[in-house]
């Protein structure tokens, strides 16, 4: 499943033939070529994570894959003039609408990658609307996280639905072996003197669509019945007038604490000596941070939105909750049930391994770059 766009792809390897760039030796003969990848980079970031796995992919198969923060971006014509001056052979961007804009009208050739929020939550404006139909009528292809994603912007623009491949995330985790977990925790205000001692992970972006506070009063008053459970609400702060207000709201409610960013290796390690991965977005794409987890062995409480019910099967491979009140008793059947948390653990572990293959993803994208030559 995970590799289903490789073989749609795979006729695009002969059919042009590349009229500039260095020539490398690479598979199936073609030239290496110059590509813009332009995304969002903040870091500790979804769009930023993304961004430098298709760039490491890119590099592996003997292209020159530069990345542009699109945020950073101080026009419209910044990136025009970028492409206009014989850098790059082609361009990529994540996110219809925040990378797409800017290739928009592009000399070069370009595909994109949905971001999620493009499809889930901008397509809901109109002016963002136009701009994405016209960006993705000039793409070469596109590329969607899940079918429900792929059907969702097929719906809006029938004629791309034969350009739209679906390609899952492929993940790879490599934890920090020498991480001080309970430094971790004293640095988080976090008591390590008992063994009864559970740490919820909310790993996301400060920022509304990820809805941080979304279970802070219900989690609060769990934890003043019982002490031993904690939530860490840990990411970047991407909006800061949030951010001041989780700050202050974190201050009146007990059990609850906001986390410094760290670098990856070092959150997959905290993720691994940690209870439980939460998610509580309005919407997702596809969650790095919950296929993180599934594959570290941890499990996963996410919010039931389309996004993460695309790769949580309930009660199989992680807990879907409608409401606060539900997630609380989800997690109390968790921590009283060893056996069903050893179960959706195992199953979650196979499904990443089965679905979301870090060498299938690569051999994705070097084949559906070899379309823009």
């Amino acid at each position: 499943m995970c590799c289903q766009c490789i073989y749609k792809v795979r006729s695009l390897a002969g059919r042009h033939r590349p009229q500039h760039g260095p020539s490398v030796r690479r598979e199936e003969g073609n030239a290496a070529m110059r590509l813009l990848l332009i995304a969002c980079l903040r870091a500790q970031t979804g769009n930023a994570t993304t961004a430098a796995r298709i760039q490491s992919h890119l590099h592996d198969a003997g292209h020159i894959c530069v990345l542009k923060d699109a945020s950073r971006c101080e026009s419209l014509t910044e990136i025009a003039n970028l492409t206009s001056a014989d850098q790059f052979d082609a361009a990529l961007a994540i996110h219809l609408y925040k990378g797409g804009r800017h290739l928009q009208g592009s000399r070069i050739p370009f595909g994109i990658i949905f971001g999620g929020t493009d499809i889930n939550e901008d397509i809901r404006s109109e002016e963002k609307h136009r701009v994405m139909g016209a960006v993705l009528r000039e793409a070469r292809f596109a590329v969607a996280f899940t079918t429900k994603m792929k059907d969702l912007a097929a719906a809006e623009w029938p004629d791309a639905r034969k350009k739209i491949y679906v390609q899952y995330q492929g993940i790879r985790t490599t934890p920090t072996e020498t991480f001080d977990w309970y430094r971790f925790l004293q640095n988080a205000g976090i008591p390590a003197d008992t063994d009864e001692l559970r740490v919820f992970l909310l790993i996301c972006g400060l920022r509304k669509v990820k809805d941080p506070l979304y279970l802070v009063d219900e989690f609060s008053d769990w934890h003043r019945k019982e002490p031993s459970v904690h939530l860490g609400i840990i990411g970047p702060a991407v909006d800061p007038l949030l951010t001041s207000e989780i700050k202050e709201k974190i201050k009146r409610s007990p059990g609850v604490h906001l986390l410094q960013e760290m670098p990856q290796d070092d959150l997959h390690a905290a993720m691994r000596r940690c209870f439980a991965v939460v998610n509580s977005s309005i919407s997702e794409g596809m969650s790095a941070a919950i296929l993180e987890a599934m594959d570290l062995d941890i499990p996963v409480l996410a919010r039931n939105i389309p996004g993460n019910a695309a790769i949580i099967k309930h009660k199989d491979t992680g807990l879907l909750f409608s409401d606060p009140q539900e997630f609380v008793a989800l997690s109390k059947s968790l921590m009283n049930d060893p056996i069903m948390e050893r179960e959706i653990v195992t199953r979650a572990k196979e499904y990443v391994k089965k679905h979301h293959s870090w060498e299938c993803e690569r051999k994705a994208y070097q084949n559906l770059v070899l379309g823009l030559q």
